[in-house]
């Protein structure tokens, strides 16, 4: 019997984000970027920020960020332990491109406050959500 879905639990320390049947994920994990489809192997691994990318089992599709976190593939269930989890639509782009801008601006001007890796990993956190806007808004 070829499996078609299978169980999707996206948790935050704040809130349980999702929970459902879905056709697949695309997420970002340590190693590069990771399609999870039905009988996918098990795996651990950590998550790096970035979206993941859920198509319901109904094919609808939905986006949310993930500022990191771990993934664990069983065999009939996904479960991802995020550090911070935000749906797409929930997100503020204002703040986001602002976020960007400080963080292009920490880039340019080190300060003692923050050192570059710090920026850049911010930088790589705001641009995250503004494609996650995107995506949720039907850009692609």
């Amino acid at each position: 019997m070829t499996l078609t879905s299978y169980q999707l639990e996206v948790v935050s320390a704040e809130s349980h984000l999702f929970s459902g049947d879905v056709q697949r994920i695309r997420v970002t994990g340590s190693e590069g970027e990771l399609g999870i489809y039905p009988g996918h192997a098990p795996l651990l691994t950590t998550i790096k920020p970035g979206m993941v990318g859920i198509v319901k089992a109904d094919g609808e599709e939905e986006f949310i960020y993930l500022s990191g976190g771990i993934l664990e593939v069983q065999p009939t269930m996904v479960t991802i332990l995020a550090d911070t989890a935000i749906r797409g639509e929930d997100l503020d782009e204002a703040k986001a491109q602002e976020a960007v801008r400080q963080a292009q601006e920490n880039i340019s001007h080190p300060s003692g406050d923050m050192t570059y890796a710090q920026a850049s990993a911010e930088l790589s956190k705001a641009l995250a959500k503004l494609r996650v806007i995107n995506l949720t808004r039907g850009g692609r």
